[in-house]
This record gives structure tokens, C-alpha cells and sequence, in this order.
């Protein structure tokens, strides 16, 4: 007889249980699709937890950093500088502007951009002149950088932006794994010239796709909204005066975030109970947790560990019907990027990438569940649990 299996546990699902089908229904009857009042709440709900002046919602979070990128004034020929360990949606947004990303390697305990390593490369091989900085090896501007908040860690900002404006540089944060992170009592996002968001269907809040754009830039933003309505500049007639996109989060989308909006406390709060739970089960094995930077309240909004069997126990998990990721493949080592200058010493990026394994954290996620991915994992590790 064929053994059945067990019921499976999901990565990352997102949890709709509060008013979204209500006012999802409430925007659709309201016949305002493209733009309504609750992605004029969603912004506002949005600006009023994070405390950013303005958040601009869009159809999703890498057409928020191409935008986010075009307003910190990057160019065609331009470098971006990204950390080397992140989701390719940052560095296709720098490619979508004709501009090359510049991957630095991250550390090896916060898995985020090494500051150390960047500082030593904007001191010894970029110079800088009326233009801007470039770089040394080719005489290319580099015009930005995108510190990326990594599975809800937040970059050292204060040091960041120290370095960049000492080499000209404008900042964009990419906070897509962010939101309900904060760092010293400010919200990631907020401390660059532009942050930007993402609404995936397995970020900690969803609108099923969807962004966002923070700034405190009044012009910023007024330019922002300009750019995602496809640069319309006259209210009847046809006119655009610049090259626009057709980048707006939808009013019934929009309407989804409210109500995910109003249960973020509740997710973030599972999410660390969630991060706590893992890291204490296995605090005396052999495997590492991602550690925050200095004065970070985290919202964890993936559990990640590192172990050097990690393919073996996806595989193994797998087999439970648990489901895992491995973390993302770094930047370099892509066939898009792989003419791109990297720079690194150690090569961090490529070990935690192969070491790295994402574990289920859905906020639905039960304690019986949680049980048993230990449970699992234990005995692939030969330990009780």
C-alpha cells in the first residue's frame, strides 16, 4: 500500500485573513480602478508606519527601483554599485537604464554589502572630478548605489550614507525584504534619497504584485507619480514631455494592502517568533543564522540559516513535503552579469549562497508545523529535537 504524505508545509504563503476580500469588493463596486481612494490609504498607511514624507505606490518592486534609479539621476554607460548577494530584480533594474551594476561582496555575518570592502574600493580605485566619481579601471561615472535591507537586516545607513556623500553619490535603498524593519528607531527605507518596496505574494504584506517608492523629496515625489502615469502633462489633452511608464498600482490592490496593512504588527510579531523558534532549536549545532547589524529590530522576514549540507537537506525536507529555497544565486555568478566588475577578497557571497537554505515562515505558519521541520531537520542532523 502506497503511504501517503504528509500534509505539505509552504515556504512562504501569503496570509489573507483580515478585510482584504471586503475592500477589494468595496473598490471593484466603486468602478475607480486605476486610482481610488484606498491606494490613496495604502500610501497614507504606508508613509504613516515608516515615517517616510511620501510613499508612491506602484505596479511592483523592481519597476520601483528602475523609477527610484531614474529619479537619483543614473544614465546610460552609468555603474551602479549592489551588493553581490541579493535578488536579480536589483541589478536588472540598474540594466533597464542602460547602466551596468558594480557587485560588492557582502559579510560574512550580516550576508549585507561589507562596507569595509566598499570603502576600501571607492578610496583606491575610483577618483573623482566635476562630474562625479568614476572608476579607475574604465573612466565610467559610478552615479549610485543600492544598499539592500537582505531578508530583513538593515544596512548600517548612517555609515552608507557617510560614504556616499563623500564620493558623490546618491542612494537608493532597496527595502523589498524590509518593511516593519527598523534600524535605531528608523524605518529601513528612509534614510537614502529614494527606498523602495516590494508587495510580492510573499513579502511579509502583499497586494499579489505591487511597490512602492519612499522619499522625503517633495519634487522627488511630485516627479515620481509624473513618471509612473506615463508622463502626462496636460489633465485633457495627450501631451507627455518626458519617456513615462505605465507603473500604478492598481485602487484594487491597493485595497488588498489596506487590509494586509492593518495586520502587519501581527505579522512582523510572528515572524520574530517564527526566527527565535529555529534559532533556538538548533543553537548548538553546527550551523550559522544571519546576525543583525548594531541596533536593528528585524521583522525576520525570512528564516535563513547556513550549513554545508544544504542541497542534501532541501532534498531531505523536501521529501517530508516541506517546502525550501536556497538562497539566491549571487550576482556575478549569473550569465547576464558575469562581465561585470565584482569586487571582493574572500568571495563571501558565493559561500552563502551555496551554504544558505531558506526555511518555511509563513505568519500562518502553526506551532505543530514548526515542530515538524525540526523535527526534520533534527534527524537529518543526527540530533534530537
Amino acid at each position: 500500500m502506497e503511504t501517503c504524505k504528509p500534509s505539505p508545509i509552504p515556504l512562504c504563503e501569503p496570509n489573507l485573513n483580515g478585510r482584504e476580500k471586503q475592500y477589494m469588493a468595496e473598490a471593484v463596486d466603486s468602478n475607480w480602478l486605476s486610482g481610488g481612494s484606498f491606494l490613496r490609504r495604502f500610501e497614507q498607511q504606508l508613509a504613516d508606519y515608516t515615517g517616510a514624507a511620501h510613499v508612491i505606490g506602484v505596479s511592483n518592486g523592481t519597476s520601483a527601483l528602475q523609477v527610484a534609479l531614474t529619479l537619483a539621476g543614473v544614465e546610460k554607460g552609468d555603474l551602479v554599485l549592489v551588493p553581490d548577494l541579493t535578488f536579480v530584480a536589483t541589478a536588472n533594474a540598474v540594466k533597464y537604464l542602460g547602466a551596468d551594476p558594480l557587485m560588492i561582496d557582502i559579510d560574512s555575518r550580516t550576508w549585507l554589502m561589507d562596507l569595509d570592502l566598499l570603502q576600501d574600493f571607492l578610496e583606491n580605485q575610483t577618483y573623482q572630478n566635476s562630474g562625479g566619481c568614476f572608476y579607475c579601471g574604465n573612466h565610467r561615472r559610478i552615479s549610485a548605489i543600492i544598499p539592500v535591507h537582505l531578508l530583513g537586516n538593515v544596512c548600517e545607513m548612517e555609515r552608507l550614507n557617510t560614504l556616499a556623500a563623500r564620493f558623490a553619490l546618491e542612494v537608493v535603498e532597496d527595502a523589498a525584504c524590509s518593511l516593519g524593519s527598523f534600524r535605531n528607531g528608523r524605518h529601513s527605507g528612509t534614510s537614502g534619497l529614494l527606498g523602495t518596496m516590494s508587495f510580492n505574494s510573499n513579502k511579509i504584506i502583499t497586494t499579489a504584485g505591487g511597490g512602492a517608492i519612499l522619499t522625503n523629496d517633495d519634487r522627488l515625489a511630485k516627479r515620481a507619480r509624473h513618471l509612473i502615469t506615463q508622463a502626462k502633462s496636460h489633465a485633457t489633452e495627450y501631451l507627455h514631455d518626458e519617456l513615462g511608464y505605465n507603473f500604478r498600482l492598481v485602487n484594487p490592490l491597493a485595497a488588498m494592502g489596506c487590509g494586509q496593512m492593518e495586520q502587519l504588527s501581527g505579522f512582523v510579531q510572528r515572524k520574530k517568533q517564527i526566527a527565535a523558534y529555529y534559532q533556538s532549536e538548533f543553537s548548538d549545532y553546527e550551523l550559522s543564522f544571519q546576525q543583525l547589524t548594531p541596533g536593528t529590530d528585524s521583522n525576520h522576514w525570512h528564516s535563513a540559516m547556513l550549513i554545508s549540507e544544504s542541497r542534501e537537506l532541501i532534498a531531505a525536507l523536501a521529501a517530508e513535503n516541506i517546502e525550501t529555497r536556497p538562497l539566491w544565486t549571487p550576482i556575478h555568478a549569473l550569465p547576464l552579469f558575469s562581465q561585470d566588475l565584482y569586487i571582493s577578497l574572500e568571495d563571501v557571497s558565493s559561500d552563502v549562497s551555496q551554504r544558505g537554505i531558506m526555511l518555511p515562515c509563513s505568519t500562518s505558519i502553526s506551532d505543530e508545523q514548526l515542530l515538524r521541520v525540526s523535527q526534520t531537520i533534527g534527524k537529518f542532523l543526527g540530533i534530537k529535537v
